[in-house]
């Protein structure tokens, strides 16, 4: 028989490697040979896979190149539902003050389009509190817990609101990291916001970024709300809308 594979230089075999897909390179090639397993856990392969498919990133160099290619394949919102295109689908723990939630189309009476063009709809709010929540299972979502508890991926939260030109409002925002057993490992809440009666209905984003904040993060709860400040009957509360929640490679 001729020379095996394991003649080959090792730049060649890197490239060879490169083109099998991420998950068998990690399920099955690292398993294969002592070199294999070298090469799947070193930087050079995940470096070049990132190169192929466009994966930058902003510094110059990442920690770990296996996790950023991971964690940039896997980015997405992991809201479901945050414009209301699915009326209150995924939202739970509801609280309905006054008329409760109601889902209306951009821009609304006295309002402004929203800045991005794909974003329809928002929710808004009534004359008492209202709030809503999802929980985010980070486990479901692909986010395995050595991932989570060693490299601790930043988690990115954003969301926009705005008032009505005619109507005075308040929201706010809470979000917290929590473990296994729920208990709250960190947590940013916003001021409560107020927009006063004579607001220009523009729309605004609030962000908060996670970092460093320990193992045994498992879920993130993600809640919202408001109300308008006349008491009016009907829909005159805070409009929320593109609500998110990344995991940042």
């Amino acid at each position: 028989p001729g020379p095996g594979m394991e003649s080959l230089p090792e730049a060649v075999l890197i490239r060879i490697l490169a083109a099998i897909p991420a998950v068998e390179l990690v399920l099955v090639c690292r398993l294969v040979c002592c070199q294999w397993k070298n090469l799947v856990d070193g930087a050079e392969l995940w470096i070049l896979k990132c190169q192929q498919e466009g994966l930058t990133t902003a510094e110059s160099d990442a920690e770990n190149w296996q996790n950023f290619y991971f964690l940039s394949k896997k980015r997405k919102n992991l809201i479901k539902n945050p414009c209301g295109e699915e009326d209150l689908e995924h939202w739970g723990e509801v609280e309905n003050g006054g008329d409760g939630w109601k889902v209306e189309e951009l821009p609304g009476d006295f309002g402004k389009e929203f800045p991005s063009e794909e974003v329809h709809k928002y929710f808004v709010t009534s004359y008492e509190w209202c709030k809503k929540a999802q929980v985010i299972d980070l486990r479901a979502e692909g986010y395995w817990e050595e991932l989570m508890d060693t490299t601790q991926p930043k988690i990115m939260v954003r969301d926009w609101y705005a008032g009505r030109r005619d109507a005075g409002c308040l929201y706010e925002l809470c979000v917290k990291l929590l473990s296994e057993n729920e208990d709250v490992l960190a947590e940013y809440k916003s001021e409560t916001v107020t927009i006063p009666e004579d607001n220009d209905g523009s729309w605004t984003e609030i962000s908060h970024t996670f970092s460093s904040y320990g193992p045994g993060v498992r879920f993130v709860r993600f809640e919202h709300g408001g109300q308008d400040t006349l008491f009016w009957k009907g829909w005159y509360g805070v409009r929320v809308t593109n609500s998110t929640v990344t995991v940042e490679p």
